[in-house]
């Protein structure tokens, strides 16, 4: 396997710039004969579970069920010319169709056809957000989104689209926006007595089977199972005529026009405020199923390529009537079983939906509505992250803290605003845990080499004079001031007078120019006070920037140390301390 997972190129050891683009290429010239048979095969299980899953989603998208048809073929053909993972599936998600209603939905004001449109331009504008960030090699953004945050913000979009679909699964509809408006509609329907029996029956069964199958038959596609089953009662029974049961119908014949999204000036600011929140979400799933697939093959991924897949994708389906898409964490699984060697899968997987919507588009004629609310039900079931929250709760309740107010973020103030509320919040946490690091004062341990934080060794001795104080984290400008408190407070807890602070820097990766000012005044503060301020371990590209400074200088270049072991005895020899009560002076070497 290559570094992407992908079969080996044999024709060349090095690939083109174009064969790195377009890894697509790459796969059909090493393509090998017996790969043949299984892509074909795993091509039409996939198919089984794109067809009800990519209606699903269109509808709990706000759009109709055709749409999410067409999101599901191009987006499987453009990742197969540019994405880099052997097996990774595109295509309509659950964790984007919250976010995609949110945004559309409110502007389309109840007209489909603008709905539809509008939702064009929505991928559109992802797509372009996230090729751009692919092209300038920004994968690493996707990183921002820590467990803990992901969590919240997947629970508060689970949470969402459950709770939209549950009035289709009780056979009725509401006029609502946000998950509390829809809440108490959803309520004050069945309070009214607008449920549709049959409708609940058909959708609970259908969760049942999808359900059973998943956790005990999971080569069996049980959401196919249920869409079909439920299919044939309907159509058996004539339950659409007799108990009003609400279907899909039958499906526009034919393949998607090429179109041009709309992307009204009105409306520029929200359209991409919501296609930089989906971007968003859609890289970084797309960037942790990409790592754990590579992982899983002994490869490593390519999150720049995955991003210009993505992106790539997503601008394809924004032009043939589709709606954003990501990576499918529940339909790569499917492909990767039923035996998927290469994208080809994929490919197989479109052109099966291509020829049922030019020869068979009655097929979902009796499909139940309440059985798609039951497949997107149930795919948000498997967003929801419990046992997760419960490991934070017991090891790090402040991230459990962290993951709960994303998932309120999302929940109350809405998906979209959610989104960058969660990014927020963990930014600010990073900027938290930068400002107050943890901080120690050093000392020696009988029979353990180097020197160790003090409060967690009381018995640890320390040198007449001497501070070893150690920053566990770079110095910037959040941080700067609270550096100078530490020194303060450790110098004023000092057992006697200090006539050395040294300062083990093997920690601090950087010191911006604000704090670099303020080392200084340390500097100068100690130099009236007759006090040393030296530093031990720094690293070399740090000290290149206090040479910029010129802080380098002003400290003076022989109070720099290789090591703390250095320093103590540089300590030493300078000023003639008598260590009586050690069994033998610390080697040069020491702290190493």
């Amino acid at each position: 396997m290559t570094a992407t997972g992908q079969a080996p190129n044999r024709t060349a050891q090095r690939p083109t710039a174009l064969a790195r683009r377009l890894p697509g290429l790459a796969t059909l010239r090493s393509y090998e004969r017996a790969w043949l048979p299984r892509d074909l095969v795993a091509g039409l299980v996939l198919t089984a579970v794109l067809v009800p899953v990519g209606m699903g989603y269109a509808e709990a998208s706000g759009l109709p069920a055709i749409y999410g048809l067409y999101a599901t073929m191009i987006p499987l053909v453009a990742y197969a010319i540019f994405g880099p993972s052997r097996i990774l599936v595109l295509g309509p998600d659950s964790s984007l169709a919250a976010l995609i209603a949110a945004t559309i939905l409110p502007l389309a004001a109840g007209d489909t056809t603008t709905a539809v449109a509008l939702a064009g331009g929505l991928a559109v504008i992802a797509g372009v957000i996230s090729l751009g960030a692919g092209i300038a090699r920004l994968g690493f953004v996707t990183d921002l989104l820590s467990t803990p945050i992901r969590y919240g913000y997947l629970n508060g979009i689970a949470l969402t689209v459950l709770v939209g679909q549950l009035p289709k699964l009780f056979g009725f509809s509401i006029d609502a926006d946000g998950l509390i408006d829809e809440t108490k509609a959803f309520v004050q329907g069945v309070a009214d007595g607008l449920t549709n029996p049959v409708d609940l029956a058909i959708g609970l069964v259908s969760i049942a089977i999808i359900v059973s199958f998943k956790a005990w038959l999971p080569k069996i596609p049980g959401v196919l199972l249920a869409v079909v089953g439920a299919t044939v009662v309907v159509a058996v029974t004539g339950a659409a005529t007799a108990w009003s049961v609400a279907t899909v119908g039958p499906l526009p014949q034919g393949l998607p026009r090429p179109t041009l999204p709309s992307l009204p000036l009105d409306d520029l600011a929200a359209m991409v405020a919501g296609g930089a929140a989906i971007a968003l979400v859609s890289m970084a799933d797309t960037s942790v199923l990409s790592r754990t697939l590579a992982g899983r093959a002994g490869a490593r991924a390519d999150p720049d390529q995955e991003l210009i897949a993505l992106g790539a994708a997503n601008i394809a389906t924004g032009f043939v009537q589709g709606f954003p898409i990501s990576s499918s964490g529940s339909r790569t699984p499917v492909a990767e079983s039923a035996g998927a060697r290469t994208q080809l899968t994929g490919v197989v997987g479109a052109a099966a939906i291509a020829i049922m919507l030019v020869f068979i588009p009655g097929i979902t004629t009796n499909l139940p509505t309440a059985a798609l609310a039951a497949v997107v039900i149930t795919a948000c079931l498997s967003l929801v992250e419990v046992r997760g929250l419960i490991r934070l709760w017991r090891i790090r309740p402040s991230e459990f803290a962290l993951s709960m107010i994303c998932f309120l973020g999302v929940a109350v103030i809405g998906v979209v605003a959610g989104i960058f509320f969660s990014v927020g919040v963990a930014i600010l946490a990073f900027l938290w845990r930068a400002w107050r690091p943890y901080s120690a004062v050093l000392g020696r341990v009988d029979g353990v080499k180097g020197y160790h934080d003090v409060d967690r060794h009381p018995e640890a001795r320390q040198v007449p004079g001497l501070l070893l104080f150690r920053w566990d984290a770079p110095l910037f400008f959040a941080n700067a001031e609270m550096f100078r408190t530490a020194i303060e407070t450790a110098m004023a807890a000092a057992a006697g007078p200090v006539r050395w602070l040294v300062v083990a820097a093997e920690p601090v990766t950087d010191i911006d120019t604000t704090a670099a000012d303020v080392v200084d005044g340390i500097h100068e503060e100690l130099e009236r006070a007759g006090i040393e301020i030296v530093f031990a371990e720094l690293k070399g590209p740090v000290k290149d920037r206090l040479r910029r400074y010129g802080l380098f200088d002003r400290i003076g270049e022989m109070r720099f140390y290789p090591t703390v072991g250095a320093a103590v005895s540089a300590y030493l020899d300078e000023n003639e301390v008598d260590w009586l009560d050690w069994e033998e002076r610390p080697s040069v070497d020491a702290g190493g």
